[in-house]
């Protein structure tokens, strides 16, 4: 191998270590699975995943609000913010979270809708600076955690994750997406670097309202 080609490939493996090690560094002790040793928090952020035409979720945003519905219903946070792309009507994100989660027992004044969710690095920024949340469980599949907790935490919230392993059953779809996580570090990597903002709008007191109102209603 020429050295020249040996150059560029060894920037192009530091360019995907980086931001990798930053991640799994930034998160580690943050991260863990769904069971009887679950953290608890305020709130819960949901992160949003695909939503087919009909309206139902995708089997993998269905298990994130399966645990996220657990996490209510067993007390350990009081409200859930669920974040998705809420921009198309047919593809809703947050809309078809909150009613899926109200089918499955969670009262509607618990949850908090955030439509301009686009990616992760958007959900944790809004979550801390439009939501003005401080601490809190994040909620995704398990390949996803390392990310998703390093970018809230880096947007100042004190984030644990919780994270579904029932898509690990479908292990070649489940490998795939622990492989383009490790691409998807180099976006975090670049939204950290680069202090991109997403879109941000009024601030809203909706997340402690719906903590509020489940405390009042446990205490009942």
């Amino acid at each position: 191998m020429r050295p020249s080609l040996r150059a560029v490939l060894a920037v192009a493996l530091l360019v995907v270590l980086v931001p990798n090690a930053w991640v799994w560094a930034a998160s580690a002790g943050h991260v863990g699975v769904h069971g009887d040793d679950d953290p608890s928090a305020p709130v819960a952020i949901v992160l949003g995943a695909r939503v087919y035409e009909s309206g139902r979720p995708s089997p993998w945003l269905a298990y994130r609000l399966d645990v996220a519905a657990d996490l209510y219903l067993s007390g350990r946070v009081g409200a859930l913010l669920v974040s998705g792309d809420g921009r198309q009507a047919a593809h809703d994100e947050p809309a078809v979270m909150r009613d899926y989660l109200v089918a499955a027992g969670v009262p509607e004044q618990a949850i908090v809708l955030d439509p301009a969710g686009y990616d992760t690095h958007d959900t944790c920024v809004r979550a801390r600076e439009v939501f003005g949340v401080s601490h809190a469980l994040v909620v995704t599949q398990d390949f996803h955690e390392p990310r998703a907790v390093a970018l809230c935490r880096h947007a100042g919230i004190d984030a644990q994750a919780v994270a579904d392993t029932r898509a690990r059953a479908n292990r070649g779809t489940w490998l795939s997406s622990w492989v383009r996580e490790r691409a998807a570090a180099l976006k975090a990597g670049w939204d950290v670097l680069s202090g991109r903002d997403p879109v941000l709008g009024a601030a809203s007191t909706e997340v402690d309202e719906a903590v509020a109102w489940t405390r009042g209603h446990r205490d009942e």
